[in-house]
């Protein structure tokens, strides 16, 4: 474990990307990082219809540019934003560039859930920011798992969401450098794997 807690980690790892954000690499990463996503989406992706996204708070890789542009190059394609309830689920309301966003307790956007122009969907697909990232192998098969900020809304709602809808995809959105080894941080029982992480290394999964 690091530090004294995880909250230790998270907060280094915090640090270390706001000054990533600021340097010279970010860019290429970044780009890269989106390019590996449109390749996915174009390619074993294909049949993907709805993709909830994040909207980027603390230096996050911003995906809006992309997606609005993978949605609109298909008339049945939709985009949604998550919404946290207060039960620390989260339900996801379809979303359009222009969209009134109110911010939540955490400070992020969020959707207006009484818009009734705007429904609750289940997305074929999730799109995950990652504070941190760790793989682990079960016989021949390895496991993505992702470190959050801590509220476990991600993992309740996935939990839940993954009963309902077994063909769920969940791609945690991640840089090489969060990655961590067992040392630093290891999944715990209540922590739901990512199927697919992106990087700008590439699609694993």
């Amino acid at each position: 474990m690091h530090g004294n807690s995880p909250k230790t980690l998270r907060q280094d790892l915090l640090r270390q990307r706001k000054e990533f954000a600021a340097g010279e690499n970010h860019a290429l990463a970044t780009e890269n990082l989106i390019t590996k996503l449109n390749d996915f989406l174009v390619g074993d992706g294909n049949l993907i219809q709805s993709i909830a996204l994040y909207w980027p708070i603390q230096d996050e890789v911003d995906l809006r540019t992309a997606l609005l542009g993978w949605v609109n190059s298909d008339s049945g394609r939709q985009l949604a934003l998550p919404f946290a309830r207060p039960d620390k689920h989260l339900d996801f309301y379809q979303w359009q560039a222009g969209d009134r966003l109110t911010p939540s307790q955490h400070g992020v956007p969020e959707p207006d859930p009484s818009n009734p122009q705007r429904p609750v969907i289940t997305p074929d697909c999730i799109l995950i920011p990652c504070v941190g990232w760790s793989k682990s192998n079960t016989g021949s098969k390895t496991h993505y798992w992702r470190l959050g900020y801590g509220g476990g809304y991600f993992d309740r709602t996935l939990a839940q969401l993954r009963k309902n809808k077994p063909n769920l995809i969940c791609i945690g959105i991640a840089f090489d450098w969060q990655k961590l080894d067992d040392a630093q941080w290891s999944a715990q029982t209540h922590d739901e794997p990512l199927d697919i992480l992106v990087t700008e290394s590439g699609v694993f999964g």
